[in-house]
């Protein structure tokens, strides 16, 4: 039986999904395989994200002839024969190039990449490869100079998961339209979130679950979660990921870095999406650790990105080390606090000008005008200089939005702030 993932594969360009960081109706590239004007390129990234689906409409997109075929299973022998083929189609009669597809192409050693330089170089094809591996460390150089045209493929977001779940269960052709199947959307969005961004792999378990289906019952997430082999206890309404996401700020806040773990283990094991569990992490760094340990934020971002970039199941690391440093160490909302303050006096006053000495004055007839004639730098002071930055009305009331804490390296940047005081002091400020 042919897998849902196969029978469900787009076959036109406008049916595909995912990828809107550089595949997008009026981008370049897009318009470039609507006209079958794409030269080679390389796709690469995991698993289930739609390189060799769009290989095959860019193939069907350019009218040529196309072939398919996997590194791993190909060898020297049968790539020359191939590209002997293509050379004849295109110096013969047809005239014509062959668009040769190259699954994990990142398989060939030096000696099988470097078959394709001279086909490349004289258009005989147009060569499209994929690999789940970066492939700036494991494409020949050569190659990478002709191809030119690299594009990384990324995890698809849940909704677009659950987009072409909805898709299987509605198309009375290649899916299950005609069997009136009864389904719960949550269930899709559930099996959406599990599939960690792999399309294939969600399409597969719906695929799974509809044929084994018992008479009557609809799809919902206790067969979800039996279908791919994970339970969903503590995730059972979609509300939970909230309460989820809460209980863990909360947790690091609060400096508890064993609950703050649990709560992390709870998301990921409830199938939370990784984007949801990123963007909240990076929102402590600044909310809650924030002047407390300026680092936070970076050593946070590079956990992220990693994990981003490695996905799920072993993303879990990169969450739970960020996760333990945020709740170890010190807190301060002094950024999040000044912030709020600020924003509401610009909501409930009138507040003066910018003062004159602080307009920008890089243009000409700023003198003129009266702009930054009396601008100190404070550079060519030693670094500070007494003199008025706030609005006057605010100045007058010596307005202080930011109030340092004693924690962590914030203590530090209290002391250094109070003794810039004592200088505008002793200057009469």
């Amino acid at each position: 039986m042919i897998p849902l993932s196969t029978r469900m594969r787009p076959e036109r360009l406008e049916e595909f999904v995912g990828q809107r960081h550089f595949l997008y109706e009026g981008s370049l590239f897009y318009h470039a395989i609507q006209s079958g004007s794409l030269d080679s390129a390389i796709f690469f990234g995991p698993s289930g994200t739609g390189k060799t689906t769009l290989a095959r409409i860019i193939a069907r997109e350019k009218d040529a002839s196309f072939v398919e075929i996997n590194a791993s299973t190909t060898g020297t022998k049968e790539l020359k024969e191939i590209l002997s083929n293509a050379q004849d189609r295109f110096y013969g009669l047809m005239k014509e190039t062959t668009c040769l597809y190259v699954d994990e192409v990142h398989r060939w050693n030096k000696l099988q990449q470097d078959s394709l330089l001279k086909a490349l170089e004289e258009g005989v094809i147009c060569f499209i490869g994929s690999t789940t591996e970066n492939p700036y460390f494991s494409v020949n150089n050569a190659i990478l100079s002709r191809v030119g045209n690299i594009y990384e493929f990324k995890r698809l977001e849940t909704e677009d998961v659950q987009l072409l779940l909805r898709r299987a269960m509605k198309d009375e052709i290649r899916g299950f339209g005609r069997l009136g199947l009864k389904y719960e959307e949550d269930a899709l969005h559930l099996l959406a979130q599990m599939s960690g961004g792999d399309c294939r792999r969600a399409l597969d378990a719906l695929g799974f679950i509809a044929d084994n289906l018992p008479q009557g019952r609809s799809i919902d997430r206790e067969l979800v979660s039996e279908a791919m082999q994970k339970q969903t206890t503590y995730y059972d309404k979609e509300e939970d990921k909230y309460n989820l996401l809460s209980a863990l700020q909360k947790s690091i806040r609060g400096s508890d870095p064993d609950a703050a773990i649990h709560y992390l283990a709870r998301l990921i094991d409830g199938g939370a999406d990784l984007m949801m569990i990123s963007r909240r992490l990076l929102v402590i760094a600044s909310e809650d650790i924030g002047m407390a340990y300026p680092s936070a934020i970076s050593i946070v971002t590079a956990c992220v990105q990693a994990a981003q970039m490695v996905g799920f199941p072993e993303a879990q690391l990169n969450l739970a080390e960020a996760v333990i440093l945020m709740a170890s160490c010190p807190k301060s909302n002094t950024a999040k606090a000044a912030l709020g303050e600020a924003m509401a006096d610009l909501h409930r006053r009138k507040i003066d000008d910018v003062p004159a000495h602080l307009m920008d004055a890089h243009y000409a007839g700023a003198s003129k005008l009266g702009r930054g004639l009396t601008y100190r730098y404070p550079h060519d002071y030693g670094g500070y200089v007494t003199q008025q930055y706030l609005p006057d009305d605010l100045y007058r009331e010596g307005v202080q939005y930011y109030h340092p804490t004693e924690n962590g390296s914030e203590a530090a940047f209290k002391k250094h702030l109070e003794s810039l005081k004592e200088i505008d002091k002793k200057n009469g400020r």
